[in-house]
């Protein structure tokens, strides 16, 4: 199976070029950008070595398929899904913020909380609380969206004074985010899964407020089993999840957290295949569709033909 690790496009009119950490943009004019889902996957804030076939596919349709399921909730950047790893869209001036909205004390959010902190992004977290426990109400704990190297957790309060947004483009932030998680948490229960967190980040175009990038993607969510969930957590278990929580988790055992002077482990040719096999798993127990594997065999030449065509559109 081959995996696309890398891009070098060159498309009519194209002005620029930003390298994600998982996703290529190429900015088309001054109005348009075609995003690619490469297969490479980071966990750490650090690429793995090793593409993932299929996970851009993956991730592409997951995230078009939510954008289509919320638009009515707030504009968002999509225009055209040309072909399995692109999606063709409004170019945004991005806001500086990535919105991370938390349901339940997981992850980042229950190391800290393990680590003695009850205070995350200036929200407070109760007491007695354990892993994988649901909060009172979802809670917002935004980060910013740095453009090299690590993001930060910042405060609502802080965000504000160094000029990240203005106050009323924030509360709008924390609206949309709130309503998009609902929707989320909806689509997800009717798929037999949790939607136990999730971020988002947002743009301006024309002076409104678009939603960009991807959503609700095993990239930048997190997903539990509904069945099982109340035993488990009674017993104290890990919970069964849908996620990139286990790619973390293998590099954890294996000494890497992104730390200087860790050394980034060689990932096994056995646990590539089952990261793709999760990632095709989450597709379609959280869409209810069957995946269809993409011929990639020319896969470069395939984005290409699919992608000129459709930019001759716009």
């Amino acid at each position: 199976m081959k995996s696309l690790t890398k891009t070098d496009f060159e498309f009519p009119n194209q002005k620029e070029v930003y390298k994600g950490k998982v996703r290529d943009v190429y900015f088309i004019g001054d109005d348009y950008l075609v995003m690619i889902a490469s297969d490479r996957i980071s966990a750490f804030d650090h690429i793995l070595p090793a593409g993932i076939p299929y996970k851009g596919q993956v991730l592409n349709q997951v995230a078009t398929h939510f954008l289509k399921a919320t638009e009515d909730i707030v504009p968002n950047w999509l225009i055209d899904v040309p072909d399995p790893n692109v999606a063709i869209g409004y170019r945004c001036e991005p806001i500086r913020i990535e919105m991370v909205i938390r349901g339940y004390l997981t992850g980042h959010a229950w190391r800290e909380y393990k680590a003695g902190k009850r205070v995350l992004c200036g929200v407070e977290m109760p007491e007695g609380m354990n892993e994988n426990d649901p909060f009172p109400k979802p809670i917002i704990t935004p980060s910013t969206k740095a453009v090299e190297g690590h993001d930060e957790d910042i405060s609502r309060e802080e965000l504000l004074k160094q000029g990240y947004a203005t106050e009323e483009i924030y509360a709008q932030l924390e609206e949309y985010t709130h309503k998009l998680y609902q929707r989320g948490v909806e689509m997800a229960k009717e798929r037999g899964l949790i939607l136990v967190d999730t971020k988002y980040e947002f743009g301006m175009k024309d002076g409104k407020i678009m939603l960009m990038d991807e959503i609700h993607t095993p990239d930048s969510s997190r997903y539990f089993y509904l069945e099982g969930y109340e035993e488990r957590q009674a017993n104290k278990e890990p919970q069964r999840q849908l996620s990139k929580e286990f790619v973390r988790q293998w590099l954890i055992e294996n000494n890497f957290q992104g730390l200087e002077g860790q050394k980034m482990p060689v990932i096994p040719e056995d646990f590539i295949q089952l990261i793709t096999a999760r990632y095709i798993e989450l597709y379609e127990k959280i869409t209810g569709g069957k995946f269809e594997k993409a011929d990639t065999t020319n896969i470069e030449e395939r984005i290409v033909e699919n992608t000129v065509k459709s930019l001759s559109r716009l």
